[in-house]
C-alpha cells in the first residue's frame, strides 16, 4: 500500500496558533489543528469510523467503484449513510464523499476534547472555531493558486470547505478544473458537490454552467471554480487575498 505523500498546501489554513499535528492511519492522512495535541484521540477516532466503513466495503465491493448514487441502506453504518445521502444529493458515486465524511466525523468527535477544531483530509476541511480564519485555495499551476482564500467566520457552527481538482491529486475527477471549491455546513456534502461541479468543467467556458449546476445542489452555500487564470464564484463566499508570507 502506498504511503501518503506530503501535502504542501496544508499551511494554507490559518489557525491562530492552535496546536497542529498529522495523524495517518492506512489511507487516511489528516492534518488536525486543535487547542492542544490530540494525536492519540484522533487516531482512535479514525479507527472508530474507518473500521465500520472498511467492513461495509468488504461486504459491498462494488460500492468503491460506483459512479452513480448508491441505493439507501438502512443497515449501513452512520458514516456510510452520510456518504450515500451526500452523493445522492450531488448526483455522484458514494466514494466522492469519503474524505469529507471522515474529516467531518472525526472533527465532530474531537469537539469533545477541544473547543476549536480544524480537520483537513486531502483538501477537504472541517472547521469549527470561535474565531474567523482563512482557508487558502490551492489550484495547482493556476496563477491564482495560493494567492486567494475563503474567509470563514461562523463562530460555534461547523463549516466545510472542500476542493476537487482535475489537474492535481489522486482523487478521481472527470473534469479539468484547477479547483472546484464548495462551502457547506456538511463536509461530506461539500466533498461530493465539489466532485460533481468539477466533473462539469473541461475548460474556461464551463465555469459558468458548472456553477449554475452546483447552485441547485441542496446544502451548497458557496462555490468557487478556477480554471487557469479565470475564476467564477457564487453564494456565501468572501474571498481574501493571501500575502506572500502566508
Amino acid at each position: 500500500m502506498k504511503q501518503p505523500q506530503p501535502r504542501t498546501y496544508r499551511s494554507l489554513v490559518s489557525d491562530k496558533n492552535l496546536a497542529s499535528f498529522r495523524v495517518v492511519v492506512r489511507e487516511t492522512d489528516l492534518l488536525v489543528r486543535a487547542d492542544k495535541p490530540l494525536e492519540t484521540e484522533t487516531k482512535d477516532l479514525i479507527l472508530k469510523h474507518r473500521i465500520p466503513l472498511e467492513r461495509y466495503l468488504e461486504q459491498h465491493p462494488e460500492f468503491v467503484h460506483a459512479m452513480v448514487p448508491w441505493p439507501r441502506d438502512k443497515l449501513a453504518p452512520p458514516i456510510v449513510k452520510t456518504m450515500i445521502a451526500a452523493a445522492k444529493n450531488a448526483g455522484v458515486g458514494p466514494m466522492a464523499a469519503v474524505a469529507g465524511a471522515i474529516a467531518e466525523y472525526v472533527g465532530r468527535d474531537l469537539l469533545a476534547h477541544s473547543k476549536d477544531v480544524i480537520v483537513e483530509n486531502g483538501g477537504d476541511v472541517f472547521i469549527r472555531t470561535c474565531f474567523p480564519l482563512v482557508a487558502g485555495i490551492f489550484a495547482g499551476k493556476s496563477p491564482l493558486s495560493s494567492k486567494i482564500g475563503v474567509r470563514i467566520d461562523s463562530p460555534g457552527r461547523p463549516v466545510a470547505v472542500c476542493t476537487s481538482s482535475g489537474t492535481l491529486g489522486h482523487s478521481l475527477s472527470l473534469g479539468r478544473a484547477d479547483a472546484a471549491v464548495v462551502i457547506s455546513d456538511s463536509t461530506a456534502l461539500a466533498d461530493a458537490a465539489a466532485t460533481a461541479i468539477g466533473n462539469k468543467v473541461s475548460g474556461k467556458d464551463d465555469i459558468e454552467p458548472a456553477i449554475a449546476f452546483g447552485e441547485k445542489i441542496k446544502g451548497v452555500m458557496g462555490i468557487v471554480v478556477i480554471v487557469d487564470s479565470r475564476m467564477g464564484l457564487w453564494g456565501d463566499v468572501e474571498l481574501t487575498q493571501i500575502s506572500e508570507g502566508g
